[in-house]
């Protein structure tokens, strides 16, 4: 892949790719996998949920889920684990599909899963100024990092206790293309 790439649209294809000039090496650019959990905290109070406030940017200081993107040759329940780990040194058990959101104005689907605490305790991570479980009352919904954590500490309480079906985007965002309201939230990545 040493040459110079252009845009490219080929036969048979409905647009444009990233095409090698030398050789024709197509460079497909495809949207990246996010996975996260909305971790389970009964103790905290009535529908208690585990937020991590941001050390890296985008959104940095703002409230998100343990969650960040798939690796390479792991599962998105590995991913998940991993993501409550490195963000929140909490070792979580996952209890299936929470919601599956499209992100496209990012690239981005984004796994998130229903979880718990597989071994009590957690801490900030690398990635994380704080980690705190929060009341469903007490959560900082003015700092959210995204809109999609908004998503889907929704559909968390909206399954609380029946779990169906994934959820998907909401009806008024339904690909993921409106940023959160508001001049402090301009940055949104998510």
């Amino acid at each position: 892949m040493a040459g110079a790439f252009e845009r490219k649209r080929h036969e048979g294809d409905d647009r444009d790719r990233l095409t090698c000039r030398d050789c024709g090496f197509v460079a497909y650019e495809n949207p990246k996998v996010v996975v996260g959990s909305v971790v389970s905290i009964p103790e905290a109070g009535p529908g208690g949920v585990l937020l991590c406030r941001r050390a890296i940017e985008p959104r940095r200081g703002f409230w998100t889920l343990p969650a960040g993107y798939l690796e390479m040759n792991e599962t998105v329940e590995e991913g998940a684990r991993r993501e409550a780990w490195e963000e929140a040194c909490a070792r979580i058990a996952t209890d299936g599909v929470l919601a599956v959101f499209s992100i496209a104005r990012l690239g981005q689907v984004q796994v998130m899963f229903r979880a718990r605490l597989a071994v009590p305790g957690y801490a900030p991570g690398p990635e994380s100024l704080e980690v705190r479980a929060f009341a469903w009352d007490e959560i900082p919904w003015a700092e959210i990092a995204f809109p999609s954590v908004h998503w889907a500490l929704q559909a968390w309480k909206e399954g609380a206790g029946h779990p169906g079906p994934a959820m998907l985007n909401p009806p008024e965002d339904p690909r993921g293309m409106r940023p959160l309201a508001g001049p402090a939230l301009a940055g949104d990545a998510g």
